[in-house]
């Protein structure tokens, strides 16, 4: 499995979400903001979820052994998974429950000029991120710009690699939530109201509640078995029906153990009078000719349907069987 493609934006995530972690929690230390706070955790979670990722991406590339045969693929499918709920969890959790407590027991910020600072310099800092992972995604991603109302949602809903889409969409609400985080102090301390530092937290908190419940749902379904693309499929289809004498797309099983590994399982109708032998070779060229097509595909697994050409009721009541 292939991933050189998403290691860059994952480190580059990485170094700028840890220094820019300790710069928050640091300037949330000496101004007592409840929104930089948040920030600050959120930045930190953000670290872990890039350590996990890479983790993720180290276990999947392991070759198969006896006790997983297919390969370890879909281990990269559950850390991301394990990232999304996270993101859900610690960081919208924590974030939430500062603002509910600032909100109760208000607090002003004492030095207001080191929030703004800091929030220039990680928003600095978040853009370049941004900006890697923004790439990454437009290369594992040709269709964008392509595709009629293909979006970035829709994009990443079609993907099979979490690790280009999850460092994106981490960097995009890290963005926000700066914003989010700006607003609230500047509220704050224009209005005079320290609570709604307080309220920046919880909306904080909302954005990566959302942002994290997107991406367990796209990750779940992912590890629970996404199949090959449209293009893919048919393609597939295409070589089969050169082999078999009748293929349909019921006949036609895909589905993704990794981002660039696919199990194909097909059924092919054959006359009966047909030698096995014959048979047999058919599936070797079927099997080297999708390969070679579709360098994706790791697995190939076959099944001949013998049917009666003179009687064409046997089609039916075999199936029905």
């Amino acid at each position: 499995m292939s991933s050189s493609s998403s290691k860059p934006a994952i480190y580059a995530a990485l170094v700028g979400n840890l220094a820019i972690a300790v710069t928050k929690l640091a300037a949330a230390s000496w101004t007592g903001s409840s929104a930089m706070l948040s920030e600050g955790v959120h930045s930190l979670v953000d670290t872990g979820n890039e350590i996990l990722l890479l983790y993720g991406l180290h276990r999947a590339e392991r070759p198969a052994d006896e006790m997983h045969p297919l390969g370890h693929g879909r281990e990269l499918y559950f850390w991301s998974f394990i990232v999304a709920l996270l993101i859900f969890s610690i960081g919208a959790g924590v974030s939430f429950y500062e603002g509910v407590i600032h909100i109760i027991t208000p607090e002003p910020i004492t030095d207001v000029k080191v929030n703004y600072i800091v929030l220039g310099v990680a928003f600095l800092f978040e853009s370049g991120s941004w900006y890697v992972a923004w790439k990454g995604f437009r290369t594992a991603t040709p269709d964008l710009g392509v595709v009629p109302d293909l979006d970035y949602i829709e994009a990443a809903t079609r993907s099979k690699d979490p690790t280009t889409f999850i460092v994106l969409f981490e960097d995009s609400a890290a963005l926000i939530g700066l914003l989010i985080a700006l607003a609230g102090t500047f509220a704050s301390d224009y209005l005079q109201m320290p609570s709604l530092d307080g309220v920046a937290s919880i909306g904080i908190a909302l954005l990566l509640a959302a942002t994290g419940a997107f991406l367990a749902r796209e990750s779940k379904g992912l590890l629970m078995g996404e199949p090959a693309g449209p293009r893919t499929r048919e393609r597939i289809l295409q070589i089969a029906c050169r082999h078999g004498d009748a293929v349909s797309p019921d006949d036609l099983f895909t589905v993704h153990l990794a981002p660039r590994q696919v199990l194909v399982a097909l059924r092919l109708d054959f006359a009966e009078s047909k030698p096995g032998r014959e048979i047999e070779r058919e599936f070797s060229r079927l099997d080297a000719e999708i390969r070679q097509s579709c360098p994706d595909v790791v697995a190939v697994f076959i099944r001949p349907r013998l049917q009666a050409r003179s009687a064409p009721m046997a089609r039916t009541e075999d199936q029905t069987a």
